[in-house]
């Protein structure tokens, strides 16, 4: 026979999946004085990582020092909001088209947001204007 030393019968390998100690038998290990071991979960089912940011260390050795997050300048926020008008668009449709939220736009334009290159860019191309100062022009070749 040719298949000699071949094992032709069928194995099932099956996972073992760990359960779950349900609420009732946690309760009655508590009731019967059994050790029972809780840890809680730090900023469990969040987005949050839960740890502040950290400020660079000669700012925490000066308490008086004082953090200055920049915004959006004023030309900048002008600058949008006229291009966005002049294009017809709301806020929400702006918004849409650089796949950002509405809010973005709205804090774009108030001054409340921090500027961010890459939203900017997306502005830009979206509204065909240069938001962060005039595009360098190149030299003519001199003849």
């Amino acid at each position: 026979m040719a298949y000699q030393g071949q094992d032709w019968n069928v194995v099932v390998i099956n996972k073992k999946t760990k359960s779950k100690p349900k609420a009732a038998d946690i309760n009655s290990a508590i009731q019967r004085g059994a050790a029972v071991e809780t840890v809680r979960k730090y900023a469990a089912g969040t987005n949050r990582t839960g740890v502040a940011p950290i400020k660079p260390a000669h700012l925490l050795e000066d308490d008086d020092a004082e953090i200055h997050v920049p915004h959006v300048d004023v030309d900048m926020r002008i600058k949008i909001q006229q291009a966005r008008t002049a294009k017809g668009l709301t806020q929400k449709e702006l918004a849409t088209q650089i796949n950002e939220r509405a809010t973005v736009i709205s804090d774009y334009e108030s001054g409340r947001a921090i500027p961010n290159p890459a939203v900017l860019t997306k502005i830009e191309r979206a509204l065909g204007v240069s938001l962060r100062g005039a595009k360098k022009k190149k030299k003519a070749p001199a003849s």
